[in-house]
């Protein structure tokens, strides 16, 4: 009976974060979805959706905003399992987050996937920024940004930051620049299909150019970090589609090359220690972490290692490690 009781539990909490947008689930947050006009392509109109969580009173003056991983959407960083929501925590802890469906995925507008590039990606998070400083999301304005990217989302915010300026702090999750490039490799030739075969996924009736993770194998993400299987089910019910074309200018211009030093604000890198995919080679510890990425910066650089976390850093057992390290980050260089 308690795997029954324990499926049970997951999608009524699931059901319960996606049919009450404009509710927490505690007071300490206020959260609210909604859809902020872009453009894409040659000025096509378009939308992104994402999730708005304040605190329980008041506005602050930074806003952090959050780009998703590749098939992942926002709920990544609002997980409906009771303690690892990324959004909640903050604003429990008094900090806004607006974390975005990156188009093509969750809410978004769903472009042709061949149209989907990581400097098009990169081009509507710079739009929501300035929405988010002029009070075009839910009204409220932000004298302060600060970008968290993680894994996919993470070579999307180095090409916004250095493409724009317009932010005053990054945050790199679940990226290096010195990926397994082998084992990134088989995560796609074992692991990946277009979306349009996927038995949920299909409904959104998208070209073959998307893709998404074929079903039960979300522990690649994972492992060989530890994660509550109350987590691993959750993510398969989240899980999102990607397009492939988004890979080609993300790898080579963000992941592989120094672009990342034209960053001109305070970095910090904050990775699972046991993760296989982006951080297997100088992950022993923080110092080996800091000194091969510091090459690839400029800017004042920090780094943070979560134990026991995979790729999915903010959904491993230690992700409360992962957010305290932010925030604490986050508080030294925005008072």
């Amino acid at each position: 009976m308690r795997p029954l009781r324990t499926l049970a539990g997951i999608v009524i909490t699931f059901l319960f974060f996606t049919s009450t947008p404009a509710l927490s689930a505690t007071p300490a947050a206020r959260c609210t979805q909604m859809d902020v006009p872009v453009t894409y392509g040659l000025l096509l109109p378009g939308s992104v959706h994402g999730q708005l969580c304040l605190p329980g009173s008041g506005t602050p003056r930074t806003v952090q905003l959050l780009v998703h991983g590749g098939t992942y959407n926002r709920f990544y960083w609002d997980i409906p399992v009771d303690g690892y929501s990324y959004q909640r925590d903050m604003a429990a802890n008094g900090i806004a987050t607006f974390a975005m469906d990156a188009l093509g995925s969750g809410g978004s507008t769903q472009p042709p996937s061949a149209l989907i590039t990581g400097t098009l990606e990169a081009s509507a998070v710079h739009q929501v920024i300035q929405k988010l400083r002029g009070g075009g999301v839910g009204g409220a304005r932000f004298d302060r940004v600060m970008l968290v990217g993680h894994s996919m989302g993470s070579g999307i915010t180095i090409l916004e930051a250095t493409s724009y300026h317009d932010i005053d702090g990054l945050v790199l999750t679940g990226m290096t620049h010195s990926m397994d490039l082998v084992a990134l490799g088989l995560v796609f030739v074992d692991g990946v299909r277009p979306a349009v075969l996927d038995p949920v996924l299909s409904r959104r009736l998208s070209d073959p150019g998307y893709v998404t993770t074929m079903p039960a194998t979300r522990h690649l993400f994972h492992d060989p970090g530890v994660v509550d299987a109350a987590v691993l089910a959750a993510d398969e019910a989240t899980k999102d589609q990607v397009a492939a074309t988004v890979v080609p200018d993300l790898l080579t211009l963000a992941f592989l090359s120094p672009l990342s030093r034209g960053v001109n604000v305070p970095v910090l890198i904050a990775n699972g220690a046991q993760d296989s995919l982006f951080c297997t080679y100088n992950c022993a510890s923080e110092a080996s972490l800091r000194a091969a990425e510091a090459p690839y910066f400029t800017a004042p650089l920090e780094v943070h290692l979560t134990p026991q976390a995979g790729h999915s850093v903010a959904l491993s057992v230690n992700a409360a490690d992962h957010r305290a390290a932010i925030r604490d980050w986050m508080g030294r260089h925005t008072g």
